[in-house]
């Protein structure tokens, strides 16, 4: 299943619209190049991710859309985005300053929560990126990193990025199919790539990243998980329960819940050190997870389930059992008692029962 397949599987990605390796026809503007339309109807429309930054949420998704809302989801505001790829995923590290990933290898930066954004790599970069650093015979050499990384660089114009985290306002990590991992220091305005310091020798999508309790981990499909070791700057991959792909992870604290196919669910209490399974008792992928202020975690599902659980991620019960919502990709926390959930069908904010 390519990339983009397994994204849409769980509801983290969509159809592309002509991005950037697709043969230009008559009167092609490439997405990487045609800023964001302005549309009503935005916040009803497939959106993949939605986060906090401070009091404020964000939400992104198709065709470069990104919203924010002041006012905890009850109404929503377009921003002005340079670029028309689909996003997959947003991160912020501090109240204003954020970063999203998409289609076409697009990384976007904001330095004003939100209202307006800036691209500061796509996939024309990644792939000169990809070719000026394996083109040095050491970092190419053993397990197959010249092969995976022209192979990357070749169809990196229109490589999806499904995964985006940083410690901080400068160093970061953005990451997505067939094992792309690009780190930065200084806030996305360069970017080196890492396929020589992942142990992901298939070159395994990787949906889910995530810092817990000083640890940064990454997860993907085939139940791949990784942990840096930050002493060799290196990801490590870590033994976990056999079973599916992961999609969602979210961290408080050492403690860490990592979500994924067929309603899997994986928690650590020892900031990602070690795992064990959790009991979901849903059979639909987990797509989404989110600590509520009182440390409670929630998990949402993309046949539409949200479970509840008290105890640090060991069981989970469902918020409303008679609730059948609409598939879900992602989860925010609005208030104590509030969620804004993102997808297919746009944004909408629920209360637990």
């Amino acid at each position: 299943m390519t990339g983009r397949a397994l994204a849409t599987a769980a509801c983290l990605a969509v159809a592309s619209h002509g991005g950037a390796g697709t043969a230009p026809g008559a009167g092609f503007v490439d997405p990487l190049d045609q800023p964001a339309a302005p549309s009503a109807l935005a916040p009803r429309a497939l959106l993949s991710a939605v986060t906090r930054a401070g009091t404020r949420l964000v939400a992104v998704g198709q065709r470069g859309h990104c919203l924010w809302s002041d006012d905890a989801g009850t109404s929503w505001m377009q921003a002005a985005v340079p670029a028309s790829s689909d996003l997959t995923a947003v991160h912020f590290p501090s109240p204003w300053r954020g970063f999203a990933v998409g289609h076409d290898g697009v990384v976007l930066t904001t330095a004003d929560g939100g209202r307006s954004w800036t691209k500061r790599l796509d996939g024309r970069g990644i792939g000169a990126l990809l070719r000026a650093r394996y083109r040095e015979p050491a970092l190419a050499a053993g397990d197959g990193i010249a092969g995976q990384a022209r192979a990357l660089a070749d169809r990196a114009p229109g490589v999806s990025l499904l995964a985006v985290w940083f410690a901080d306002e400068r160093v970061g990590f953005v990451a997505g199919a067939f094992g792309l991992v690009l780190g930065t220091e200084d806030g996305g305005e360069s970017w080196t790539p890492w396929l020589d310091r992942v142990e992901n020798p298939r070159a395994l999508h990787l949906h889910a990243i995530g810092g817990v309790g000083g640890a940064v981990l990454l997860a993907g499909e085939q139940g791949l998980l990784l942990r840096l070791d930050p002493g060799a700057r290196r990801f490590r991959a870590v033994r976990v329960p056999q079973g599916g792909s992961f999609f969602a992870l979210a961290a408080t604290g050492r403690t860490a819940v990592l979500g994924g196919l067929g309603g899997r669910a994986l928690r650590t209490g020892d900031a990602g050190a070690t795992w064990q399974e959790a009991t979901t008792g849903v059979g639909a992928s987990v797509t989404g997870a989110a600590f509520l202020p009182d440390g409670r975690l929630v998990l949402v599902s993309l046949q539409g389930d949200v479970l509840v659980t008290g105890d640090g991620g060991r069981s989970f019960q469902r918020a409303d059992p008679a609730r059948r919502s609409a598939p879900v990709s992602s989860v925010a926390v609005a208030d104590a008692e509030t969620l804004v959930f993102a997808g297919p069908a746009g944004v909408r904010r629920e209360r637990l029962r």
